[in-house]
């Protein structure tokens, strides 16, 4: 049985506490771990305030995680890319250091390159929604219009469209994994669902996915 680390990160002191995000990474690794025939040989748990520039010497559980895994040979193992960070030149970082990293989330099979993408997309698009939105609010500014809370009627649409948007978004970020999926030879939409489920991949709302979410969200991607 493969061997592997398992690392977990929040980045504020609150949701260490509480223990939400934690358990929820948990939960997703252990499932991802079992359904791979993972055997978790150690667990770090980081919690940090989020302040200023990713540094591994603000991180010493994922150093520490690192130290681990290149002792033991091991891989490390998180729920989703952003829990080891949300800057691609961190994870460019963490990747001069020689250790496999897996993420549930992306499945098994994601060599390095494919994580330095994907985090350079989700960097990018933050950026650019962050400049549309400073855009969008400075043009209506300029017009003379009163920012703040529409009116019901008004907001309705406009929450309607965002909540599209939103799907879409979605969709497009699951598809290259449902993609890989079907690659690997499980094609009908309840293997898809269950593969999607043991890989810790959550529906836009949270949940589990079932035969309808998949079908759903493949006919979005479509449109």
């Amino acid at each position: 049985m493969t061997q592997a680390i398992a690392y977990y990160r929040v980045s504020t002191q609150r949701q260490g506490r509480s223990g939400l995000g934690i358990e929820a990474q948990k939960a997703a690794v252990q499932r991802f771990a079992e359904a791979e025939g993972i055997e978790l040989v150690a667990e770090h748990v980081e919690v940090e305030t989020g302040k200023g520039a990713d540094a591994l010497d603000r991180r010493p559980r994922l150093a520490a995680a690192l130290d681990q895994a290149r002792k033991s040979k091991s891989p490390i193992l998180v729920a989703k890319l952003d829990r080891l960070s949300r800057d691609v030149h961190f994870i460019s970082g963490l990747m001069a250091h020689r250790v496999p990293f897996i993420v549930a989330e992306l499945g098994a099979d994601v060599d390095p390159f494919l994580l330095h993408l994907y985090s350079a997309i989700a960097e990018k698009e933050r950026a650019l929604i962050s400049q549309r939105t400073r855009a969008a609010l400075a043009a209506k500014k300029a017009q003379g219009i009163k920012l703040g809370n529409p009116r019901a009627a008004e907001a309705a649409p406009k929450a309607h469209a965002a909540h599209r948007a939103a799907a879409g978004r979605f969709a497009t970020n699951i598809l290259p994994i449902i993609r890989e999926i079907q690659s690997a030879g499980r094609t009908s939409l309840r293997e898809i669902a269950a593969a999607l489920n043991a890989r810790g991949v959550r529906t836009a709302r949270g949940g589990l996915w079932g035969s309808s979410s998949v079908r759903n969200l493949l006919m979005r991607a479509s449109k």
